[in-house]
């Protein structure tokens, strides 16, 4: 019998996390080189001590942690989210405006699904987090590329040109992945205003939001009267307390479209993790200090990324931040050919830019991200020692 597949999940990319993964397993690394790996944006160590313990007991003793909840999440914790947002950027959002999902992918899939159907259009900035390129493609959504500058940023009139019928949503990542900048508060407040004048949704991607390097309000369209017309804010506590495996993310939008939202929650995993929630709320009630010192010590690693690159003949850092630097090199040499060779030559796993771009693209030609929240300054040390090894090829 002959397989039937979907057309539009196989015009979709392969993830691209397990094809470099797949690039280790079959490569013979040196003993004497560890790995260094670069390419997943996710903390690779547990929860902290507290957390585990209170976890611990959870599934110890809590009967509710092993059973279904609410498909918008625990009550508890979408107040305490609210309460945290509103302290975070004004305004008044309230908890029914708030929805916990499987992590913040799901938080995006989920968004998708209540505003866009096939034949509608997205506008993307790219380079663009694959997963939300993905998660179009296969569902016969069109991503529309919105290149970024020099700088690394959007421009809002470009995307003004690129509002079709079609359109639904622009979507930003602020802190940028994969190329680390941070948004200024005044475009992303041009981003909304263009999307409340042309009728569509603006989504704001703020995964990684507990790491810029600016204090203060990360932007003030909280405090806007109508925000929930135009706003979907995005949010993950995976990288707040370290709780990738446990799959908790966060939607804030207006209670119409969490409305359907909760169809399509409903109809994929009923709730997030029972457990992950109860972690999650701890971590906003018990936790804040303890993320403030994580926070300094990513700003640490960004400092001595930065300094690193910049003391790194023939590689040029177009932008840092959160967990992220994102580089062009000199040669000619793509950025494909270039990250399997540093795996096997120098035992250095990292991601090239064209997993980040649409094919084709040149901004995605002779540039790699690093994702470096998982090495520590020795390794950063050991890092530079060892780029500095790779000869660049002309």
């Amino acid at each position: 019998m002959s397989q039937h597949l979907n057309p539009n999940i196989l015009r979709t990319d392969a993830p691209a996390i397990m094809e470099a993964y797949r690039w280790l397993d079959a490569t013979p690394l040196d003993p004497e080189l560890p790995l260094i790996n670069l390419s997943q944006a996710a903390p690779a160590v547990a929860p902290p001590e507290p957390l585990r313990k209170f976890m611990a007991d959870a599934v110890m003793n809590d009967t509710s942690a092993h059973l279904y909840g609410p498909d918008l999440g625990l009550p508890a914790l979408r107040d305490a989210l609210a309460d945290r947002t509103n302290l975070i950027y004004g305004g008044d959002v309230a908890a029914e405006q708030v929805a916990i999902t499987s992590g913040c992918n799901q938080a995006y899939s989920a968004a998708m699904s209540a505003i866009a159907q096939a034949g509608d259009e997205i506008i993307l900035p790219t380079p663009w987090y694959f997963n939300h390129q993905m998660w179009l493609t296969m569902n016969g959504i069109t991503p529309v590329p919105l290149p970024v500058g020099e700088d690394l940023l959007p421009d809002p009139d470009a995307a003004s040109n690129l509002i079709t019928e079609h359109a639904r949503a622009i979507v930003l990542v602020t802190p940028n992945n994969p190329c680390g900048v941070e948004y200024p508060s005044a475009l992303i407040r041009a981003f909304f205003e263009l999307a409340q004048a042309r009728g569509i949704a603006l989504i704001v991607d703020e995964t990684y939001r507990d790491f810029l390097a600016a204090d203060g309000p990360p932007h003030d369209l909280f405090n806007d009267p109508g925000w929930a017309e135009t706003l979907i804010h995005l949010y993950s506590f995976s990288k707040a307390f370290r709780l990738t495996g446990h799959r908790v993310g966060a939607l804030i939008a207006s209670t119409e479209r969490l409305a359907q939202i909760e169809k399509y929650i409903d109809s994929t995993t009923i709730c997030a993790s029972a457990l992950g929630q109860r972690a999650a709320l701890y971590g906003l009630q018990n936790l804040i200090g303890w993320l403030a010192g994580e926070r300094q010590e990513i700003l640490d690693r960004r400092a001595a990324i930065s300094d690193m690159f910049t003391n790194l003949p023939g590689w040029h850092l177009k932008g840092c931040g959160a967990y992220f630097a994102f580089v062009q090199y000199d040669g000619a040499e793509d950025g494909v050919a270039l990250a399997k060779r540093m795996l096997a030559e120098q035992s250095i796993l990292a991601l090239p830019a064209s997993m980040f771009t649409p094919d084709g693209d040149p901004s995605g030609e002779h540039a790699l991200r690093i994702a470096f929240a998982n090495i520590d300054h020795a390794g950063i040390g050991v890092l530079h020692g060892r780029l500095n090894s790779l000869s660049l090829a002309p």
